[in-house]
């Protein structure tokens, strides 16, 4: 196994403490997002086998089914399908939904074909790629997650006592649910944008001065002024996971996170449709096509299971499970016949001879065999094959 070099990604958005603190390192004042385990190329990982630092990437590049094994390589190609993250939340991320496989492919085909630059700020689809997720916390974690029911959504706008949202609560409550959740999100991402702003400043002053169900969308409007995400995050639901639960995210589900550290999963892809709460280009047309407009209570899932909890999701790119090893407890063999990637969150776990403190990671290839031992936790990132 390999012991992983990782990079800290300093977006906007990212905590100045959280990281630094499991780390145990020292702040640096500016803020530390994500640290990337895995093979993509905007941030791969780094080892040393003997003859010097490569990446990841390239490690695997060179022999794809000895570090991948045979079976991943035929069911996902010669590439790490998944990327493991720290992410660190210190304001809100934008509001965001992502594509299914099919639409990411005819997506990525139709803006190659128009020559858009893959760099473009206004490119949609950066590879054909799909790009679940899932987050798992490791602080208390706020985030938005999937549709309201309208009616409740309406209710939400109208005890915010603003009269420019009230045409929205009307809608929400005049029409079949998938009619009325897009009519709204598309009237509030479309609406004039000085009247949107001054929308969003009354608003946020309500939330602030009613506090309770608003607070959570208050607290968007001081890094977002007059931002239309603002309105449209209160059709989502507000989702609070407590150390160890989790939330999966599929296509065309809209969320965002709000606050937070935790361990976060994806399928390896880059490709994003902004509904607000950024500076960035918002596609509404693409972003209507790509949502799904169900409404629904989140699911938060739990580990199950003995001594390997597993996070149960629908996909196969990537499968998270948990080790919480105690004091004189037993070693765990891990079974071997996909890559995978340990990363320890507490304690000083042993994955073979490497001890590993905490923020530390190894990459795994298949076929190798390693055993847990030791002290800590341990988060699991492999395949399904």
């Amino acid at each position: 196994m390999d012991r992983l070099t990782n990079t800290i990604r300093p977006y906007a958005w990212g905590s100045t403490t959280a990281i630094p603190a499991l780390l145990g390192t020292e702040p640096t004042g500016e803020p530390q997002a994500e640290m990337w385990m895995g093979a993509h190329p905007g941030a791969p990982s780094r080892l040393d086998r003997g003859a010097g630092a490569t990446t990841l990437g390239a490690v695997i590049d060179a022999d794809p089914e000895g570090e991948l094994g045979a079976a991943a390589v035929a069911r996902f190609g010669p590439r790490l399908p998944f990327l493991l993250k720290l992410l660190a939340a210190g304001a809100p991320l934008s509001l965001q939904v992502h594509p299914d496989l099919e639409q990411a492919r005819a997506g990525f085909e139709d803006e190659e074909r128009r020559a858009i630059p893959v760099d473009a700020g206004h490119r949609n689809y950066k590879d054909p790629n799909h790009k679940p997720e899932m987050i798992c916390a490791l602080t208390p974690f706020d985030g938005l997650c999937g549709f309201r029911p309208p009616h409740e959504a309406a209710d939400l706008l109208d005890g915010l006592g603003v009269d420019s949202l009230k045409p929205y609560a009307d809608l929400l409550r005049a029409h079949p649910e998938d009619a009325a959740l897009r009519e709204v999100l598309t009237a509030v991402l479309t609406a004039d944008r000085e009247e949107t702003a001054a929308t969003v400043a009354e608003a946020a002053a309500a939330a602030v001065r009613l506090g309770g169900p608003y607070e959570p969308y208050a607290a968007l409007v001081h890094d977002y002024p007059g931002d239309p995400g603002v309105i449209a995050a209160m059709l989502l639901n507000h989702v609070r996971l407590q150390p160890g639960e989790a939330m999966f995210l599929g296509a065309g589900v809209p969320h965002a996170y709000i606050a937070g550290l935790g361990v976060e999963l994806l399928a390896n892809s880059d490709n994003v449709l902004r509904a607000g709460l950024t500076p960035k280009h918002v596609d509404v047309p693409e972003l209507l096509k790509v949502t799904k407009f169900t409404a629904g209570d989140p699911e938060v899932l739990r580990p199950e299971g003995g001594a390997e909890e597993v996070y149960e999701t629908p996909i196969d790119e990537f499968r998270l499970s948990r080790f919480v090893l105690a004091p004189g407890g037993a070693s765990h063999t891990l079974p071997h016949g996909a890559p995978q990637i340990l990363l320890c969150t507490a304690g000083s776990p042993r994955a073979g001879e490497l001890t590993l403190a905490p923020g530390e990671s190894v990459f795994v290839p298949a076929g190798e065999k390693t055993e847990l031992s030791g002290t800590g936790t341990v988060f699991r990132a492999t395949v399904v094959v």
